[in-house]
């Protein structure tokens, strides 16, 4: 067989034609004798040179590689066109034809490639949407309260705002001598635990994803098969109204969070501030150790329904650690945990944190936040009927140096109260006006009476400055000339007072009972103060969702309580002996009272030396005291 020969067959098996029968040639001619002697040695070479070449290509580009083997076998070709050119011709196009396709594959697979490239943003988007993983941004759900209710980590921190004020040195000066023997705890922004506290166990609380809708995850809190048994043991001990039964439930279980938020009341009545501050700060750093992994305390886009009875301690240890900030002089870090509680239900506003937030903003002088805050949510909560933005957003004005007189012709009872609590004599033409004298706060709806003396009570220290007291009372004097002047603006505002404010809703009264203002607690209405508050609840709400219900236990008779049970039950507002002793024994009860409350105090003592003395056993420490100080996750 010639070379010649061998070309055409080697071409056909690279798939350019059917190898036929008559393409192998049985008998060589001293042609192609002649022409394999004279010609093959040239061939080789270049065929040596296009496989050298060929091979060099290979790791530079895959397709260039099919392109020079096309090639080469179209420098062959022209020798085969004198023999047969019909073939030729045939296999010319043949292979034109093979030349096109990886072209061809290629285009496709670009074009196959670029259709994800472009559609993947919109792939993400649908991916988001159903899993409610959308990115946090202002766009999504709640695009205009993010402003105004966005949360950082920094400023949850008491000890940022403390720094500002007296420095690193002052703050941390105490704590790195302590640095090489710490614990290392997990990574939190809330709370920080203390060498103090109990070894962290898990107690059985998590926390659900329930649903993602429009951007917004709505979480709750679960309690576990054992943390619902503790919870019915903390239920009965507080029924006993003996404090020694919680410190014992905490004994076994330290970071129970009812009984945390419990036994904080008892050591704040106590006025052990330290010891019940400590209390709370553990409830919480429980509480963020269950977090969601999606669960966000920056992005106000997670919210936490109060309808459902686990998830409003979170609420109240919240509450009360932000008032704990604020009477420890941290407005700016209370703040965050306000707009932080309000992130979490700001449509329902369970504790009504905009009867506080105006207050905290003032002190923290972010006058803008707040004038945002009402210019933002003015249109959709009516913020201009409360008593307490009506006057904080002039207080606002006034140190931007804008006057507002409004304030006072839409509430004008808030006037004499202020004044009374400021030691500040009002002048007899104010005084004895009709608009502002007794007659305005007699004839004040009761809602709208507890709203005013909430307000007064809480932000009276505000309004003490001197240039402070002589704008009001310019204020005033502008204000009584437009009253007597019959300016149609008095009229209605008179008959907003009288339409808008006959009753106040439950959320209004729960959060009076936690402010315990006394000029608010004393406005409170009859159905609120003749049924028992409890401290972990207060006022639930009428329409709670029991995820679990508490066993049937029976009922233990009066008879069989001790003295300090009797005393503690008779303090209740409901209070009855119906089924109980005889009426003669209440007058027995109440003389010892005296000696009962001498009893209590002492069992405080005991109960804070208790807790102080706990002490847990700890498993064995590394003995390398040069060990890489890295925080664990």
């Amino acid at each position: 067989m010639s070379t010649r020969a061998l070309r055409r067959l080697k071409g056909k098996q690279r798939g350019q034609e059917a190898l036929d029968a008559g393409d192998l040639p049985l008998d060589d001619s001293p042609e192609e004798l002649l022409d394999t002697a004279s010609g093959s040695p040239p061939s080789d070479s270049k065929c040596r040179k296009a496989k050298k070449n060929k091979a060099q290509k290979n790791f530079s580009n895959i397709y260039e590689l099919i392109g020079d083997a096309d090639n080469e076998a179209e420098i062959i070709s022209p020798d085969e066109e004198e023999d047969k050119p019909d073939e030729n011709k045939t296999s010319g196009t043949e292979k034109k034809d093979v030349i096109e396709k990886p072209d061809e594959k290629q285009e496709n697979a670009s074009t196959k490639e670029a259709v994800p490239d472009d559609n993947i943003d919109l792939i993400l988007e649908n991916l988001e949407q159903s899993n409610g993983l959308g990115l946090q941004n202002e766009d999504c759900g709640g695009s205009d309260r993010r402003s105004v209710l966005h949360v950082e980590h920094r400023n949850l921190n008491s000890e940022t705002e403390l720094k500002r004020y007296f420095g690193a040195r002052a703050v941390q000066g105490d704590q790195r001598p302590r640095q090489r023997n710490r614990q290392f705890h997990r990574s939190t922004w809330m709370t920080f635990p203390k060498d103090s506290w109990p070894r962290f166990s898990r107690p059985g609380i998590s926390m659900t994803l329930l649903q993602s809708k429009d951007g917004i995850q709505y979480f709750t809190f679960e309690h576990g098969r054992d943390y619902q048994q503790v919870q019915f043991k903390f239920l009965d001990a507080v029924e006993s109204m003996d404090p020694n039964n919680i410190v014992a439930l905490l004994q076994l279980n330290p970071y129970h969070i009812d009984s945390l938020l419990q036994l904080s009341d008892v050591c704040r009545i106590q006025e052990d501030q330290e010891m019940a501050r400590d209390l709370i700060e553990r409830a919480m750093y429980s509480f963020e150790c269950a977090f969601h992994p999606l669960f966000s305390l920056t992005s106000s886009t997670s919210r936490l329904d109060y309808l459902r009875t686990e998830n409003r301690a979170f609420y109240l240890a919240l509450y009360k650690h932000m008032m704990f900030l604020e009477k420890r002089g941290c407005p700016r870090t209370a703040l965050e945990y306000c707009k932080l509680i309000l992130s979490l239900d700001p449509d329902s506003d369970p504790l009504c944190m905009l009867l506080l937030i105006d207050f905290l903003t003032l002190r923290s002088r972010e006058y803008h936040s707040l004038l945002q805050l009402h210019q933002e949510w003015e249109e959709h909560r009516n913020l201009s009927q409360l008593p307490n933005f009506a006057f904080s957003t002039a207080l606002c004005h006034f140190h931007l140096s804008q006057l507002e007189d409004d304030a006072l012709i839409m509430f004008p009872g808030v006037l004499i109260p202020l004044l009374d609590l400021c030691t500040v004599q009002p002048d007899a033409a104010v005084s004895s006006h009709v608009f502002f004298g007794p007659k305005s706060q007699l004839g004040q709806p009761p809602a709208l009476a507890e709203l005013t003396s909430l307000y007064v009570g809480r932000t009276h220290s505000l309004w003490r400055e001197a240039a402070v007291m002589l704008w009001l009372e310019e204020s005033v004097k502008e204000v009584l000339c437009r009253v007597d002047a019959k300016d149609p603006l008095v009229e209605e505002c008179q008959n907003k007072r009288k339409q808008r404010y006959q009753s106040a809703p439950r959320n209004i009264h729960r959060h009076v009972l936690l402010s315990e203002i006394k000029e608010a607690t004393s406005s409170l209405p009859l159905e609120v103060t003749s049924q028992p508050v409890m401290g972990f609840d207060p006022l639930p709400p009428l329409d709670s969702v029991m995820s679990y219900t508490r066993p049937e236990r029976q009922h233990v008779g009066a008879t069989n309580e001790s003295t300090l049970s009797l005393f503690f039950r008779s303090l209740l507002p409901n209070f009855n002996l119906q089924g109980g002793p005889r009426p003669e024994d209440e007058l027995e009860v109440a003389r010892a009272g005296q000696e009962l409350n001498q009893e209590v105090n002492r069992l405080m003592v005991a109960m804070r030396d208790m807790l102080a003395n706990i002490r847990f056993q700890e498993p064995p420490r590394d003995e390398n005291p040069y060990r890489d100080e890295e925080e664990w996750d």
